[in-house]
């Protein structure tokens, strides 16, 4: 009876390693995730246009243009504490 009983899971060992998977007749596409790297670039300052203008009496006055009023008044800010320093000299 042991022999049996022996011979009989020796024989469904046998078919179950003899079995192949079943493989589905559709194949299943291989998908690949990849992270975009995306570099964040620092927007350029606004640009400010001047056009400096000298009269005869050595006076000086410009004209500001550009997209962004603060950089404008910014802009002009400086050029008048500059022409103060010139005339103070």
């Amino acid at each position: 009876m042991k022999q049996i009983l022996a011979i009989f899971l020796l024989m469904v060992f046998i078919i179950s390693c003899e079995r192949k998977p079943e493989v589905s007749s559709v194949p299943v596409p291989k998908v690949i995730v990849e992270k975009e790297k995306t570099e964040r670039e620092q927007p350029l300052p606004p640009e400010v246009k001047i056009k400096l203008k000298k009269d005869g009496k050595d006076n000086y006055s410009w004209e500001l243009s550009g997209s962004d009023v603060d950089q404008i008044l910014r802009v002009n800010e400086k050029m008048r504490k500059g022409l103060e320093k010139e005339q103070s000299r």
